[in-house]
């Protein structure tokens, strides 16, 4: 009885020795989880408030700095209170942009339709066209038509006419003027019934004609 007490006091004592430091794992003996917070808590919300600022990337930058935020944005200047950014006034983007790019600190026009669209119809840049016989237009480069009027003389006559793919009314039987409700040409005298001679005045065809009345040639009576 007394050997096997002394067998067992023996394994006691060379058990210990055979568990190794490596033996024992980490996860054994988990962190204090107190501990652990803490150590994430630094990692993901550290505060640069009157030490610096970061930008979109996670850079930190000194106080005075000047840094762009994000590709997009303006320059910034880092202060006690955070970036102060400029806010430059951008130019205004053509109305007929068709591919705006926000990679700057204003918004640029790359691409802008070459082509005019007026009354309906497309027209090349630098192309010109009549829209009507009186109008004569062209498209600019700046993708806008511009169009001149024709400006008619009046004409010297009471009766103009507007002859087909023509702007301006023409007078085909040359100037004339009202005799009463005849019609007469300018430039002699016309004698527009029995006892009256009329003829236009110089240049004034909106004028009734000028009348004179002469010896009214009497039927003889029996």
């Amino acid at each position: 009885m007394a050997l096997h007490i002394h067998e067992v006091c023996i394994l006691l004592l060379v058990i210990p020795g055979l568990v190794t430091p490596a033996a024992i794992s980490h996860e054994d003996y988990p962190a204090d989880e107190g501990d652990q917070t803490s150590s994430n808590d630094n990692l993901i919300f550290d505060d640069y408030r009157g030490k610096g600022c970061v930008d979109d990337s996670g850079f930190v930058y000194k106080l005075g700095e000047r840094f762009f935020p994000g590709h997009s944005n303006c320059p910034c200047v880092c202060a006690l209170d955070g970036p102060v950014c400029d806010q430059p006034e951008c130019p205004k983007i053509h109305p007929k942009c068709t591919k705006v790019e926000h990679n700057g600190c204003c918004p640029e026009c790359k691409e802008v339709k070459n082509f005019c669209e007026y009354h309906g119809k497309i027209y090349k840049i630098l192309e010109e066209f009549k829209p009507s016989p009186c109008e004569w237009c062209r498209c600019e480069p700046s993708n806008e038509v511009h169009c001149v009027v024709a400006d008619c003389a009046v004409p010297e006559c009471v009766n103009p006419v507007y002859e087909p793919e023509q702007c301006c009314p023409v007078c085909k039987n040359g100037p004339n003027c009202f005799a009463g409700t005849t019609i007469i040409p300018a430039g002699i005298e016309v004698k527009v019934d029995e006892c009256n001679i009329c003829h236009c005045h110089n240049g004034d065809w909106w004028k009734p004609a000028q009348c004179s009345k002469r010896e009214c040639q009497g039927k003889l009576t029996v």
